[in-house]
């Protein structure tokens, strides 16, 4: 369900939505998504001084507070 909501998200803003990819990696107390996408995408994903990238991880905790599950959105390059 996560993985979802940030493809669904980051689809949305990014030129190319076909290079968008998320790995979800399931650790002990947490679950951390990893991003990647076109680098030329790279900026529209984080923003202006990561306040796209901030209301990313906002949208997902508020998501996944119910489940009592802590996930982590990592950017990568």
């Amino acid at each position: 369900m996560e993985k979802d909501l940030v493809e669904y998200i980051v689809k949305s803003l990014v030129d190319d939505p076909t290079s968008v990819e998320v790995t979800v990696v399931e650790g002990e107390k947490s679950t951390i998504l990893e991003l990647r996408v076109a680098a030329g995408d790279i900026g529209k994903v984080i923003g202006k001084h990561g306040r796209i990238a901030k209301a990313i991880r906002t949208v997902l905790q508020a998501a996944t507070a119910k489940d009592g599950k802590h996930t982590v959105l990592e950017i990568l390059d």
